[in-house]
Protein backbone atom coordinates (compact mmCIF):
# COMPACT_ATOMS: atom_id res chain seq x y z
CA UNK A 1 0.00 0.00 0.00
CA UNK A 2 2.82 2.41 0.81
CA UNK A 3 4.41 2.01 -2.62
CA UNK A 4 1.04 2.45 -4.35
CA UNK A 5 0.45 5.59 -2.30
CA UNK A 6 3.71 7.14 -3.49
CA UNK A 7 3.10 6.13 -7.11
CA UNK A 8 -0.36 7.72 -7.13
CA UNK A 9 0.98 10.75 -5.29
CA UNK A 10 3.84 11.36 -7.75
CA UNK A 11 1.53 10.89 -10.73
CA UNK A 12 -1.07 13.25 -9.25
CA UNK A 13 1.53 15.92 -8.55
CA UNK A 14 2.14 15.93 -12.28
CA UNK A 15 -1.58 15.99 -12.99
CA UNK A 16 -2.15 18.79 -10.49
CA UNK A 17 0.62 20.92 -11.94
CA UNK A 18 -1.32 21.58 -15.15
CA UNK A 19 -4.85 21.89 -13.72
CA UNK A 20 -4.81 25.63 -12.85
CA UNK A 21 -2.98 26.40 -16.10
CA UNK A 22 -5.24 24.76 -18.67
CA UNK A 23 -7.85 27.55 -18.89
CA UNK A 24 -5.07 30.11 -19.42
CA UNK A 25 -3.49 27.84 -22.02
CA UNK A 26 -6.78 27.81 -23.91
CA UNK A 27 -7.28 31.57 -23.53
CA UNK A 28 -3.94 32.18 -25.28
CA UNK A 29 -5.58 30.65 -28.36
CA UNK A 30 -8.65 32.91 -27.91
CA UNK A 31 -10.96 30.10 -26.82
CA UNK A 32 -14.46 30.91 -25.53
CA UNK A 33 -15.52 29.88 -22.00
CA UNK A 34 -17.46 26.99 -23.51
CA UNK A 35 -14.42 25.85 -25.50
CA UNK A 36 -12.28 26.08 -22.36
CA UNK A 37 -14.60 23.85 -20.37
CA UNK A 38 -14.90 21.37 -23.24
CA UNK A 39 -11.11 21.25 -23.57
CA UNK A 40 -10.95 20.26 -19.92
CA UNK A 41 -13.86 17.84 -20.33
CA UNK A 42 -12.24 15.98 -23.23
CA UNK A 43 -9.87 14.41 -20.70
CA UNK A 44 -12.90 12.77 -19.09
CA UNK A 45 -14.32 11.85 -22.50
CA UNK A 46 -11.29 9.63 -23.11
CA UNK A 47 -11.34 8.39 -19.52
CA UNK A 48 -14.99 7.39 -19.96
CA UNK A 49 -13.94 4.76 -22.48
CA UNK A 50 -10.62 3.78 -20.95
CA UNK A 51 -11.64 3.29 -17.30
CA UNK A 52 -13.89 0.23 -17.67
CA UNK A 53 -11.61 -1.20 -20.36
CA UNK A 54 -8.48 -0.87 -18.25
CA UNK A 55 -10.34 -1.92 -15.11
CA UNK A 56 -11.41 -5.20 -16.71
CA UNK A 57 -7.98 -5.60 -18.30
CA UNK A 58 -6.44 -5.30 -14.85
CA UNK A 59 -8.71 -8.16 -13.73
CA UNK A 60 -7.20 -10.32 -16.48
CA UNK A 61 -3.53 -9.38 -16.73
CA UNK A 62 -2.97 -7.83 -13.31
CA UNK A 63 -2.97 -4.35 -11.82
CA UNK A 64 0.73 -3.54 -12.37
CA UNK A 65 0.85 -3.79 -16.20
CA UNK A 66 -2.18 -1.52 -16.52
CA UNK A 67 -0.71 1.06 -14.15
CA UNK A 68 2.57 1.05 -16.09
CA UNK A 69 0.88 1.45 -19.49
CA UNK A 70 -1.25 4.31 -18.17
CA UNK A 71 1.80 6.17 -16.87
CA UNK A 72 3.43 5.94 -20.33
CA UNK A 73 0.34 7.65 -21.77
CA UNK A 74 0.60 10.38 -19.16
CA UNK A 75 4.24 11.12 -19.99
CA UNK A 76 3.46 11.38 -23.71
CA UNK A 77 0.42 13.59 -23.09
CA UNK A 78 2.28 16.12 -20.93
CA UNK A 79 5.13 16.38 -23.43
CA UNK A 80 2.59 17.02 -26.21
CA UNK A 81 0.87 19.62 -24.04
CA UNK A 82 4.17 21.42 -23.50
CA UNK A 83 4.73 21.67 -27.25
CA UNK A 84 1.12 22.64 -28.07
CA UNK A 85 0.95 25.53 -30.52
CA UNK A 86 -2.78 25.50 -31.32
CA UNK A 87 -6.09 24.72 -29.67
CA UNK A 88 -6.52 21.35 -31.38
CA UNK A 89 -3.21 20.20 -29.90
CA UNK A 90 -4.51 21.03 -26.42
CA UNK A 91 -7.57 18.88 -27.09
CA UNK A 92 -5.46 16.04 -28.46
CA UNK A 93 -3.03 16.08 -25.54
CA UNK A 94 -5.87 16.03 -23.02
CA UNK A 95 -7.54 13.14 -24.85
CA UNK A 96 -4.33 11.14 -24.61
CA UNK A 97 -3.96 12.00 -20.92
CA UNK A 98 -7.54 10.89 -20.30
CA UNK A 99 -6.92 7.58 -22.04
CA UNK A 100 -4.15 6.92 -19.55
CA UNK A 101 -6.24 7.96 -16.57
CA UNK A 102 -7.92 4.57 -16.46
CA UNK A 103 -5.19 3.60 -14.00
CA UNK A 104 -7.37 5.09 -11.27
CA UNK A 105 -9.67 2.06 -11.44
CA UNK A 106 -6.65 -0.27 -11.36
CA UNK A 107 -5.25 1.53 -8.30
CA UNK A 108 -8.59 1.32 -6.50
CA UNK A 109 -8.86 -2.37 -7.40
CA UNK A 110 -5.36 -2.86 -6.00
CA UNK A 111 -6.56 -1.40 -2.69
CA UNK A 112 -9.57 -3.74 -2.73
CA UNK A 113 -7.26 -6.70 -3.35
CA UNK A 114 -5.10 -6.05 -0.30
CA UNK A 115 -7.62 -4.75 2.27
CA UNK A 116 -10.48 -6.53 4.09
CA UNK A 117 -13.96 -4.95 3.79
CA UNK A 118 -13.76 -3.40 7.25
CA UNK A 119 -10.58 -1.54 6.31
CA UNK A 120 -11.54 -0.66 2.75
CA UNK A 121 -12.75 2.89 3.40
CA UNK A 122 -9.43 3.58 5.12
CA UNK A 123 -7.57 2.11 2.12
CA UNK A 124 -9.61 4.19 -0.31
CA UNK A 125 -8.93 7.15 1.94
CA UNK A 126 -5.19 6.59 1.54
CA UNK A 127 -5.56 6.72 -2.23
CA UNK A 128 -7.74 9.81 -1.79
CA UNK A 129 -5.04 11.32 0.40
CA UNK A 130 -2.47 10.67 -2.33
CA UNK A 131 -4.80 12.48 -4.72
CA UNK A 132 -5.22 15.31 -2.25
CA UNK A 133 -1.50 15.61 -1.58
CA UNK A 134 -0.84 15.64 -5.31
CA UNK A 135 -3.42 18.40 -5.73
CA UNK A 136 -1.87 20.23 -2.79
CA UNK A 137 1.63 20.41 -4.23
CA UNK A 138 0.92 20.15 -7.96
CA UNK A 139 -1.14 23.32 -8.52
CA UNK A 140 1.15 25.30 -6.22
CA UNK A 141 4.22 24.18 -8.20
CA UNK A 142 2.47 24.86 -11.49
CA UNK A 143 1.33 28.28 -10.36
CA UNK A 144 4.81 29.23 -9.17
CA UNK A 145 6.39 28.12 -12.44
CA UNK A 146 3.79 29.87 -14.59
CA UNK A 147 3.63 33.11 -12.57
CA UNK A 148 0.81 35.37 -11.47
CA UNK A 149 0.29 37.29 -14.71
CA UNK A 150 -2.13 35.45 -17.00
CA UNK A 151 -0.88 37.38 -20.03
CA UNK A 152 2.79 36.37 -19.67
CA UNK A 153 2.55 32.99 -17.93
CA UNK A 154 5.20 30.36 -18.71
CA UNK A 155 2.72 27.63 -19.50
CA UNK A 156 5.01 25.05 -21.12
CA UNK A 157 7.38 24.65 -18.16
CA UNK A 158 4.83 23.06 -15.83
CA UNK A 159 3.75 20.62 -18.56
CA UNK A 160 7.31 19.34 -19.02
CA UNK A 161 7.76 19.04 -15.26
CA UNK A 162 4.50 17.05 -15.09
CA UNK A 163 5.93 14.65 -17.68
CA UNK A 164 8.97 14.21 -15.46
CA UNK A 165 6.81 13.37 -12.45
CA UNK A 166 4.84 10.75 -14.38
CA UNK A 167 8.10 9.25 -15.68
CA UNK A 168 9.35 8.99 -12.09
CA UNK A 169 6.11 7.28 -11.08
CA UNK A 170 6.60 4.79 -13.93
CA UNK A 171 10.11 3.90 -12.76
CA UNK A 172 8.92 3.49 -9.16
CA UNK A 173 6.01 1.25 -10.23
CA UNK A 174 8.25 -0.82 -12.48
CA UNK A 175 10.85 -1.46 -9.80
CA UNK A 176 8.92 -1.54 -6.54
CA UNK A 177 5.23 -2.30 -7.06
CA UNK A 178 4.23 -5.93 -6.43
CA UNK A 179 1.29 -7.46 -8.25
CA UNK A 180 -1.78 -7.78 -5.99
CA UNK A 181 -4.05 -9.99 -8.10
CA UNK A 182 -3.85 -13.75 -7.70
CA UNK A 183 -3.72 -16.09 -10.70
CA UNK A 184 -7.03 -17.65 -9.60
CA UNK A 185 -8.82 -14.30 -9.73
CA UNK A 186 -7.35 -13.55 -13.17
CA UNK A 187 -8.63 -16.87 -14.51
CA UNK A 188 -12.19 -15.95 -13.50
CA UNK A 189 -12.14 -12.52 -15.15
CA UNK A 190 -13.73 -13.28 -18.50
CA UNK A 191 -16.44 -10.66 -18.92
CA UNK A 192 -16.24 -7.95 -21.54
CA UNK A 193 -16.44 -4.28 -20.69
CA UNK A 194 -20.08 -4.00 -21.82
CA UNK A 195 -21.01 -7.17 -19.95
CA UNK A 196 -19.45 -5.75 -16.79
CA UNK A 197 -21.42 -2.52 -17.21
CA UNK A 198 -24.72 -4.35 -17.82
CA UNK A 199 -24.12 -6.59 -14.84
CA UNK A 200 -23.33 -3.62 -12.59
CA UNK A 201 -26.40 -1.62 -13.62
CA UNK A 202 -28.65 -4.66 -13.24
CA UNK A 203 -27.93 -4.73 -9.50
CA UNK A 204 -30.13 -2.15 -7.71
CA UNK A 205 -27.69 -1.31 -4.92
CA UNK A 206 -24.79 -0.87 -7.31
CA UNK A 207 -26.88 1.10 -9.79
CA UNK A 208 -27.93 3.52 -7.06
CA UNK A 209 -24.35 4.08 -5.91
CA UNK A 210 -23.04 4.62 -9.45
CA UNK A 211 -25.85 7.05 -10.33
CA UNK A 212 -25.08 9.02 -7.18
CA UNK A 213 -21.42 9.05 -8.15
CA UNK A 214 -22.36 10.37 -11.60
CA UNK A 215 -24.66 13.14 -10.36
CA UNK A 216 -22.43 14.48 -7.60
CA UNK A 217 -19.33 14.36 -9.80
CA UNK A 218 -21.13 16.26 -12.58
CA UNK A 219 -22.12 19.06 -10.20
CA UNK A 220 -18.62 19.34 -8.76
CA UNK A 221 -16.88 19.13 -12.16
CA UNK A 222 -18.89 22.05 -13.48
CA UNK A 223 -17.52 24.20 -10.67
CA UNK A 224 -13.99 22.86 -11.01
CA UNK A 225 -13.67 23.60 -14.73
CA UNK A 226 -15.10 27.13 -14.55
CA UNK A 227 -13.35 28.24 -11.36
CA UNK A 228 -10.27 29.73 -13.06
CA UNK A 229 -12.49 31.68 -15.49
CA UNK A 230 -14.71 32.79 -12.59
CA UNK A 231 -11.73 33.92 -10.53
CA UNK A 232 -10.03 35.64 -13.48
CA UNK A 233 -13.16 37.59 -14.36
CA UNK A 234 -14.12 38.48 -10.81
CA UNK A 235 -10.74 39.02 -9.15
CA UNK A 236 -8.24 39.25 -11.99
CA UNK A 237 -6.42 36.16 -10.72
CA UNK A 238 -3.78 34.34 -12.75
CA UNK A 239 -2.33 30.82 -12.48
CA UNK A 240 -0.44 31.63 -9.25
CA UNK A 241 -3.54 32.67 -7.33
CA UNK A 242 -5.71 29.86 -8.71
CA UNK A 243 -2.94 27.39 -7.91
CA UNK A 244 -2.92 28.72 -4.35
CA UNK A 245 -6.62 27.95 -3.95
CA UNK A 246 -6.07 24.41 -5.22
CA UNK A 247 -3.17 24.13 -2.76
CA UNK A 248 -5.55 25.04 0.06
CA UNK A 249 -8.13 22.54 -1.19
CA UNK A 250 -5.47 19.84 -1.29
CA UNK A 251 -4.44 20.45 2.31
CA UNK A 252 -8.00 19.83 3.47
CA UNK A 253 -8.33 16.70 1.31
CA UNK A 254 -5.12 15.27 2.77
CA UNK A 255 -6.11 16.10 6.35
CA UNK A 256 -9.54 14.46 6.07
CA UNK A 257 -8.77 11.52 3.79
CA UNK A 258 -5.34 10.75 5.17
CA UNK A 259 -6.02 11.20 8.87
CA UNK A 260 -9.73 11.05 9.61
CA UNK A 261 -11.67 8.99 7.09
CA UNK A 262 -10.81 5.60 8.61
CA UNK A 263 -11.93 6.60 12.10
CA UNK A 264 -15.00 8.44 10.82
CA UNK A 265 -16.02 5.40 8.78
CA UNK A 266 -15.82 3.15 11.82
CA UNK A 267 -17.80 5.62 13.93
CA UNK A 268 -20.55 6.54 11.48
CA UNK A 269 -20.36 4.15 8.50
CA UNK A 270 -19.74 5.02 4.86
CA UNK A 271 -23.38 5.80 4.05
CA UNK A 272 -23.61 8.59 6.63
CA UNK A 273 -20.31 10.04 5.46
CA UNK A 274 -21.64 10.14 1.89
CA UNK A 275 -24.69 12.05 3.16
CA UNK A 276 -22.57 14.50 5.14
CA UNK A 277 -20.23 15.02 2.19
CA UNK A 278 -23.11 15.67 -0.17
CA UNK A 279 -24.53 18.30 2.16
CA UNK A 280 -21.18 20.10 2.41
CA UNK A 281 -20.80 20.16 -1.37
CA UNK A 282 -24.29 21.64 -1.76
CA UNK A 283 -23.55 24.41 0.77
CA UNK A 284 -20.17 25.15 -0.80
CA UNK A 285 -21.61 25.51 -4.30
CA UNK A 286 -24.37 27.79 -3.03
CA UNK A 287 -21.87 29.95 -1.09
CA UNK A 288 -19.34 30.50 -3.86
CA UNK A 289 -21.33 33.12 -5.86
CA UNK A 290 -21.56 35.26 -2.72
CA UNK A 291 -17.78 35.31 -2.28
CA UNK A 292 -16.53 38.79 -3.14
CA UNK A 293 -13.30 38.69 -1.11
CA UNK A 294 -10.66 36.05 -0.46
CA UNK A 295 -12.04 34.82 2.86
CA UNK A 296 -15.39 34.14 1.21
CA UNK A 297 -13.73 32.04 -1.48
CA UNK A 298 -11.81 30.14 1.20
CA UNK A 299 -14.98 29.49 3.20
CA UNK A 300 -16.83 28.10 0.19
CA UNK A 301 -13.90 25.97 -0.97
CA UNK A 302 -13.50 24.63 2.57
CA UNK A 303 -17.02 23.23 2.43
CA UNK A 304 -16.42 21.83 -1.05
CA UNK A 305 -13.15 20.20 0.00
CA UNK A 306 -14.55 18.60 3.13
CA UNK A 307 -17.54 17.36 1.15
CA UNK A 308 -15.43 15.67 -1.51
CA UNK A 309 -13.04 14.26 1.11
CA UNK A 310 -15.94 12.55 2.87
CA UNK A 311 -17.92 11.56 -0.19
CA UNK A 312 -15.37 10.10 -2.58
CA UNK A 313 -13.58 7.37 -0.56
CA UNK A 314 -16.77 6.41 1.26
CA UNK A 315 -18.78 5.89 -1.91
CA UNK A 316 -15.92 4.01 -3.60
CA UNK A 317 -15.72 1.75 -0.55
CA UNK A 318 -19.44 0.99 -0.80
CA UNK A 319 -19.10 0.26 -4.53
CA UNK A 320 -16.12 -2.06 -4.01
CA UNK A 321 -17.99 -3.99 -1.31
CA UNK A 322 -20.74 -4.74 -3.80
CA UNK A 323 -18.23 -6.57 -6.04
CA UNK A 324 -16.47 -9.90 -5.74
CA UNK A 325 -12.65 -10.16 -5.93
CA UNK A 326 -12.74 -11.33 -9.57
CA UNK A 327 -14.79 -8.34 -10.72
CA UNK A 328 -13.63 -5.42 -8.58
CA UNK A 329 -11.48 -3.88 -11.29
CA UNK A 330 -14.37 -4.00 -13.74
CA UNK A 331 -16.95 -2.65 -11.30
CA UNK A 332 -14.69 0.17 -10.16
CA UNK A 333 -13.91 0.82 -13.82
CA UNK A 334 -17.63 1.15 -14.56
CA UNK A 335 -17.93 3.58 -11.64
CA UNK A 336 -14.97 5.61 -12.89
CA UNK A 337 -16.49 5.57 -16.37
CA UNK A 338 -19.70 7.02 -14.93
CA UNK A 339 -17.63 9.69 -13.18
CA UNK A 340 -15.87 10.43 -16.46
CA UNK A 341 -19.22 10.85 -18.21
CA UNK A 342 -20.17 13.24 -15.42
CA UNK A 343 -16.99 15.23 -16.04
CA UNK A 344 -18.08 15.58 -19.65
CA UNK A 345 -21.65 16.61 -18.97
CA UNK A 346 -20.89 18.84 -15.97
CA UNK A 347 -18.33 21.09 -17.70
CA UNK A 348 -20.39 21.20 -20.93
CA UNK A 349 -23.47 22.43 -19.06
CA UNK A 350 -21.45 24.76 -16.84
CA UNK A 351 -19.62 26.26 -19.81
CA UNK A 352 -22.87 26.91 -21.69
CA UNK A 353 -24.57 28.39 -18.62
CA UNK A 354 -21.50 30.50 -17.83
CA UNK A 355 -21.50 31.89 -21.36
CA UNK A 356 -25.24 32.49 -21.55
CA UNK A 357 -26.22 33.48 -18.00
CA UNK A 358 -23.08 34.80 -16.31
CA UNK A 359 -20.23 33.69 -14.10
CA UNK A 360 -22.32 32.76 -11.04
CA UNK A 361 -25.06 30.84 -12.85
CA UNK A 362 -23.25 27.45 -13.01
CA UNK A 363 -22.88 27.41 -9.22
CA UNK A 364 -26.52 28.22 -8.55
CA UNK A 365 -27.54 25.43 -10.92
CA UNK A 366 -25.12 22.92 -9.37
CA UNK A 367 -26.28 23.85 -5.85
CA UNK A 368 -29.91 23.26 -6.84
CA UNK A 369 -29.00 19.81 -8.22
CA UNK A 370 -27.09 18.96 -5.05
CA UNK A 371 -29.97 20.04 -2.83
CA UNK A 372 -32.11 17.39 -4.52
CA UNK A 373 -29.32 14.83 -4.28
CA UNK A 374 -29.10 15.27 -0.49
CA UNK A 375 -32.57 13.72 -0.17
CA UNK A 376 -31.73 11.02 -2.70
CA UNK A 377 -28.59 10.03 -0.78
CA UNK A 378 -30.72 9.16 2.24
CA UNK A 379 -31.64 5.94 0.41
CA UNK A 380 -28.08 4.64 0.76
CA UNK A 381 -28.24 3.30 4.36
CA UNK A 382 -30.93 0.75 3.49
CA UNK A 383 -29.10 -0.35 0.38
CA UNK A 384 -25.75 -0.51 2.11
CA UNK A 385 -27.11 -2.52 5.01
CA UNK A 386 -28.01 -5.37 2.65
CA UNK A 387 -24.61 -5.66 0.95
Amino acid sequence: MGILFFIVFIDLVGFGIVIPLLPYYALTFHASPFAVTMMMACYSFAQFFSSPLLGRLSDRVGRKPVILASLVCSVAAYVWLGFASSLWMLFAARLLAGAGAGNIAAAQAYVSDVTPPAERAKGMGMIGAAFGLGFTLGPAIGGLLAGGDANSAHLAWPAFLAAGFSAAAFVLALLRLDESLTHESRANAIETRLAAARKAYARPNLRLLILLFFTITAAFAGMETTFALWAHEGFGWGPLQVGGIFFYVGIILVAVQGGLIGRLSKMFGEAKLVLAGTGCIALGLFSLPFATVLWGVLAATTLLSIGMALFNPSLNSLISQEAGPQERGGVLGVAQSAASAARILGPAVAGAVYTGLGRNAPYYLAAAVMAGVVFWVRRIPGAAARR
